[in-house]
């Protein structure tokens, strides 16, 4: 599936390569925790940045072939969201139907359960064509005994040439309040998707 390796996606220009190291995430978190004397929100930070490490280390353990992310302090307070590219290759003799997919994507890990929000789709994307999507809000074990929801969405690149090969664009936030404006920023970001032909 060498094909599937040349690819193209935009990110927005405050996000970065993720950081394997965890010393960019280290930096941020200590800047964000010194804007607030509020443990609560200092709780909350603490929070995001664990889920920001879980993330790392998962898209590590799953062979990810792109992983980028952000951690913004702004004004209105932080926004932290994490994008992933995974090759996925379909078993012989079977399909990835939307009802495969439907089994498959969009599933909490905690709990193995939908969530009520799920959405699968079909959806344009301007260099590639019609492809599957699922959005929802998952519930990701965190820990041991922690479980966080995250905004998602799953989208699906047939690789050209192939019948069982796909690239999975996957995008996460735990900015639940700001679910529009973050889907529609995962929409923008995916519609940059494009295979990149040798030659």
């Amino acid at each position: 599936m060498n094909s599937a390796r040349r690819f193209v996606l935009d990110v927005p220009e405050l996000w970065d390569q993720v950081d394997l190291s965890g010393e960019e995430m280290a930096r941020t978190r200590a800047k964000a925790l010194a804007t607030t004397d509020d443990p609560r929100q200092k709780a909350r930070i603490n929070d995001m940045f664990r889920q920001g490490r879980e993330v790392s280390r998962a898209a590590r353990r799953h062979g990810a072939l792109l992983a980028a992310g952000t951690a913004t302090l702004y004004d209105e307070g932080l926004f932290m969201a994490y994008g992933m590219v995974f090759a996925v290759t379909t078993p012989k003799g079977s399909e990835l139907t939307l009802p495969v997919l439907s089994a498959q994507l969009g599933v909490s890990s905690a709990d193995g359960v939908a969530p009520k929000d799920r959405v699968i789709a079909s959806v344009k994307v301007p260099q590639v064509g019609t492809v599957a999507r699922v959005t929802g809000t998952e519930v990701t074990r965190l820990t041991g005994d922690i479980d966080v929801k995250l905004l998602t969405m799953h989208t699906m690149m047939p690789v050209p040439g192939s019948t069982e090969d796909f690239l999975v664009v996957t995008l996460a936030s735990p900015n639940l309040p700001l679910k529009e404006e973050v889907y529609d920023l995962f929409d923008a970001i995916t519609s940059t998707f494009r295979f990149v032909t040798a030659g």
